[in-house]
């Protein structure tokens, strides 16, 4: 099955009339016939009723032609699409967001990119680190975002941008937001509510709890419910600084000398970089990540600044 085949059929259940598809599409008549008729043949049966003043559709023709319409569309889509893309018209850039770490960080950096970079198209997409390594490694992502100190493998560049404090993230009135900071001491009574299958929740463990497990008793797979559940007093909401929380509740910092948490960014390895690609990569190693946060710059990041 050939597009001009089916670019044919469709203008002749469009005009019903051979010669007017003919026309249409800017062929003889005979090539146009012939073209339907080895279409009815790779499809099993007659699509179109021919007579001699009369053309109408089959109830096979009548089966496949939305289908075909869908088909041709698409294959049109997909020239355009590629078409825009040798002019530069459009430079697509997936990033993946592990989930603690937060799409509010993307902001100043997109759209300092959206400047330079005509057409950007910004896909993002969230998942595990080792989710997101491995759709990095698929070609299904450009770059990714990780929480904590991730292996992220040989194939994969790592770039540590910053590192930030843990917060608790508690209800407006709660006893922990008469403190200015806060030490492990402080939760010894208090409920943990716990992200489940998400990064960083080992390091998080290790670091703030060293010694004993949390107590963890409410549990969610998405930080919003958990956010809920703080303010409804369901428990304290350990999160990441940089991490936008809802107005009804209060974040309340760990001591400066707790563990703290570190972003990192992963690319391929050795793969070529598009021109979206490119810039943000640039715009990541070079930004000051501190700006409106209570965050360190990494180490790596005076370097970066003469690349």
């Amino acid at each position: 099955m050939e597009l001009h085949q089916i670019r044919y059929f469709l203008a002749v259940a469009e005009t019903l009339n051979f010669t007017r598809a003919a026309e249409q599409c800017n062929v003889t008549q005979p090539a146009l016939t012939k073209a339907v008729q080895k279409l009815e043949h790779e499809l099993g049966g007659p699509l179109l009723l021919r007579e001699r003043n009369l053309t109408q559709l089959t109830d096979l023709g009548k089966q496949v032609m939305p289908l075909l319409q869908r088909t041709f569309a698409s294959a049109q889509a997909v020239r355009a699409r590629a078409s825009e893309f040798k002019r530069k018209d459009v430079a697509p850039l997936k990033v993946g967001l592990a989930p603690t770490v937060s799409a509010s960080l993307l902001i100043s950096p997109l759209g300092e990119i959206s400047k330079h970079v005509p057409g950007l198209e910004v896909e993002l997409v969230e998942g595990a680190p080792d989710e997101l390594a491995e759709m990095l490694l698929n070609g299904d992502l450009n770059v990714a975002l990780v929480g904590g100190d991730n292996a992220a493998g040989a194939r994969i560049d790592q770039w540590r941008l910053f590192t930030e404090k843990y917060v608790a993230l508690v209800p407006t009135g709660h006893p922990l937001t008469q403190k200015s900071q806060i030490g492990v001491e402080d939760l010894a009574e208090a409920a943990i509510l716990e992200r489940v299958g998400h990064d960083g929740d080992e390091a998080l463990r290790r670091s703030i709890f060293p010694e004993a497990e949390p107590p963890f008793r409410h549990r969610s797979r998405h930080d919003g419910h958990l956010q809920h559940l703080a303010v409804a007093g369901f428990g304290v909401l350990l999160a990441p600084e940089h991490m936008p929380h809802l107005d009804e509740l209060s974040a309340v910092p760990f001591r400066d000398d707790a563990p703290r948490h570190s972003i990192h960014m992963l690319v391929i390895q050795g793969r070529p970089y598009s021109p979206a690609l490119d810039a943000f990569v640039k715009v990541a190693r070079v930004k000051d990540w501190s700006a409106g946060h209570g965050i360190q710059p990494s180490a790596g990041h005076a370097s970066a600044l003469a690349v």
